[in-house]
Order: C-alpha cells, then sequence, then structure tokens
C-alpha cells in the first residue's frame, strides 16, 4: 500500500533532519542528508509506482541518486581538506577558517 511507504519515507526523512541538525561531526551530517534524498526517493518511486501517469518519477530518483553521490564525493572531499588542516572534522572547527 502507498501508505506505508510514505510513513516509512516520513520516518527516514525525520531521522536524517534530525541527524543533520543534532550531530557536529561534518560525517554524521552528511549521512543525515543522503537520509533524507533517499526518502524524497523513496516517494517518488512509491507514486510513480501506483499512479501509472506519474511514470516519470523513477527518472526523477535516478536523477537524484546521481547528484546526491555528486555531492557526497564534494562535501567528502571538503571533509578530508578540513581533516588535512585541523586534524578534526568537527563542524565547530569550520568556523575558525572565517576571516
Amino acid at each position: 500500500m502507498l501508505v506505508h511507504y510514505l510513513v516509512v519515507a516520513a520516518l527516514l526523512f525525520c531521522l536524517g533532519l534530525a541527524v543533520a541538525l543534532v550531530k557536529k561531526n561534518l560525517i554524521a551530517v552528511l549521512m543525515g542528508l543522503e537520509l533524507m534524498l533517499n526518502a524524497a526517493n523513496l516517494n517518488l518511486v512509491a507514486f510513480s509506482y501506483y499512479d501509472p501517469a506519474l511514470r516519470q518519477g523513477q527518472f526523477f530518483a535516478l536523477f537524484v541518486i546521481v547528484v546526491a553521490a555528486a555531492e557526497a564525493a564534494l562535501a567528502l572531499a571538503i571533509a578530508l581538506k578540513l581533516y588535512a588542516h585541523f586534524k578534526a572534522v568537527g563542524l565547530d572547527r569550520v568556523n575558525e577558517m572565517k576571516g
């Protein structure tokens, strides 16, 4: 049933949002963002499966996966540079880079 997919997607999104807002580690925040993107993908695929008029949802989900992979690669490169400079990946250390 469509409702089950939507409930799971809502739970995934809420979990990802909570992780992204609460954690101070850059890698954990990235994991929260990926959870939120996967929740959006689940919604797109579920709606496209249950409504024949919305078959483009699977293509949009594939596009979101490609964008998420590029975002993860770029963010991990930034995390590696932060670690090389500060020897930590905490987001509170990023404020030291200003100025």
